[in-house]
């Protein structure tokens, strides 16, 4: 009862519906795609899941597979988008990302990413983050 209330209360006060947090986060995929095709990457997945972990886009820079966690707002009044990568977000990215390895068949480098999107009216910056974090194996 209390999410209901506060996602209502949000919702009221910031003049904010759920289909628009939706469009927010399929426009914020959609430039950071963009922004890997232009740096040459090739994307093999978008929205891949395993489990509870959704992997935003799965991309090859060259012979590295990359994990791209996409974080896009429309303000940065509860912190900037790549800070809200929780610490339970990387290890279900961890999780998934072995697992996608494993159906691949893949077995050299890979890295952790994550593509900061902040979106005001029809402009927007962009930040991508190499190595955001780190795998332990």
């Amino acid at each position: 009862m209390i999410v209901i209330f506060l996602s209502y209360h949000i919702q009221k006060r910031f003049n904010f519906k759920m289909s628009t947090h939706l469009e927010l986060g399929n426009r914020g995929e959609s430039l950071a795609e963009n922004l890997l095709l232009d740096k040459g990457y090739k994307i093999l997945e978008r929205n891949w899941r395993f489990s509870r972990a959704e992997v935003d886009i799965i991309a090859k820079d060259g012979d590295v597979l990359v994990f791209v966690e996409v974080k896009t707002r429309s303000s940065e009044i509860f912190g900037k988008p790549e800070e809200s990568v929780s610490t339970q977000k990387e290890i279900l990215l961890k999780d998934a990302a072995s697992v996608y390895m494993e159906q691949i068949g893949h077995e050299w480098e890979i890295r952790f990413d994550i593509i900061s999107i902040l979106i005001k009216g029809e402009g927007y910056s962009i930040e991508h983050f190499k190595d955001a974090f780190f795998s332990e194996w």
